[in-house]
Parts: structure tokens; C-alpha cells; sequence
């Protein structure tokens, strides 16, 4: 009998990129891959630290995507006076009720600021909370040291840190920020600003993707 052919090559785990809402996956969708090639899975969670938790267990569990590295975006509150809707943040490290270490946090800053050049990137702690975050509690957290909240990308990447050695990274647009609350119509520009932005960072997370499969010397 004549042996099995040998199994085809499964590729690269593809890159899976969360967000929690309908509108940040448009914006993703919409996004140019700037020439980019390779696999992506986009995943909407839900709104809300345990539906981000669900969903990317659901989809974890997937053969397909159980190596999958795992970048958590969309929109956040900025904690920073000075910040303005349409920075960037890439997080070197997301909190919650532990804190989960990021993978190529510089990486992704070279990238954003090469394909555009000029733009506000802040780097620091993520930290995470399961409802909407104003005036003082918003303070009580920059004083722990973060510089942006937002509802899901901690629970996202411990979700994901669960498998020993699974990249995870963080990358959020301010769309609301302390002297930009998005809560009267005059701030509405700022919430088109940062669908703008959100949806021309696809090109730097497949070179996060790309770069995270280059042999290691």
C-alpha cells in the first residue's frame, strides 16, 4: 500500500483583530491594506469586558485560529490631558484585574508614524473597566499610571495570553479624551476623526502580523 500523501501545509496562523463594535469593524473593512497580504480574521466582540471574553473564546477554539495572534483595537477614552480625538495608543501593557505584557509595542509605533508621518502616538499602560469612564474616576485611573481606558482589550489579551506564547498587542484612537468628552454635538467631529484614523491602521497591524513570523536569529 502505497503511504498517505503528506498533509498540506496549513500556512501561517492568520492575524485575528478584536473590537467590541459594529461601526469599528466597518472602519477595518474599510481600511486600505496598503498592498499587505495575508490571512486576517476580524472578530466583533460586543461592547463590555465579559462579551470580549466570550467571543474570543468562541473563536479561539476555532483549528484554524488556535495560534492566531491576537491584536485588540478600536476606540478609547484618553486619560492624558492634551490628548486629542484621532491619537493613536499602542499599549506596551493592558490592566485589568492582572496585567497582560504586549508584543512589539515599538514596532507598531515605527509603522503608524511611517505610513504617517506627524501623527500623535502615545505609548503606556492600557487599563480597562466594564462600564464608561468620566470626569473623576477618569482621573483616579491616570493617577495609576494609564494613559487610555477602554472596555475590552484587557479581557481580550488575557483571554488570548491564556496559550503560552500567543503574541498580543493593543493598539486604540482616542475618540474621547479630557478636554474632548464626546458627549455634546460640537465633539461629533471628533468621533468622525477617529473612525478616519482607526481605519488606516490596518496596514501597520499585518507588518506587526508579518514581522512576527520572520525566522528568529
Amino acid at each position: 500500500m502505497a503511504p498517505a500523501p503528506p498533509a498540506p501545509d496549513p500556512g501561517p496562523p492568520p492575524l485575528l483583530v478584536a473590537c467590541a463594535l459594529g461601526i469599528e469593524k466597518f472602519a477595518l473593512r474599510l481600511g486600505d491594506r496598503g498592498g499587505a497580504h495575508g490571512p486576517l480574521t476580524l472578530l466583533k466582540t460586543g461592547m463590555g469586558p465579559q462579551a470580549a471574553e466570550r467571543a474570543l473564546t468562541r473563536a479561539l477554539a476555532r483549528p484554524a485560529l488556535r495560534e492566531a495572534p491576537v491584536l485588540a483595537t478600536g476606540f478609547c477614552a484618553g486619560l492624558e490631558p492634551g490628548m486629542h480625538p484621532g491619537d493613536v495608543v499602542v499599549a506596551d501593557e493592558v490592566r485589568a484585574d492582572i496585567t497582560t505584557a504586549c508584543t512589539g509595542t515599538e514596532l507598531l509605533v515605527e509603522e503608524i508614524l511611517r505610513l504617517a508621518p506627524g501623527r500623535t502616538v502615545h505609548t503606556g499602560p492600557l487599563t480597562g473597566s466594564d462600564h464608561i469612564v468620566r470626569g473623576a474616576e477618569r482621573t483616579a485611573l491616570r493617577a495609576t499610571g494609564a494613559i487610555a481606558v477602554d472596555m475590552e482589550s484587557a479581557a481580550t489579551l488575557r483571554c488570548a495570553a491564556r496559550a503560552a506564547g500567543r503574541p498580543v498587542a493593543a493598539v486604540r484612537v482616542v475618540v474621547d479624551a479630557p478636554e474632548h468628552e464626546l458627549v455634546r454635538l460640537s465633539t461629533l467631529g471628533g468621533g468622525i476623526t477617529a473612525f478616519r484614523v482607526l481605519r488606516s491602521l490596518l496596514p501597520a497591524f499585518f507588518e506587526w502580523h508579518r514581522n512576527l513570523l520572520l525566522p528568529r536569529r
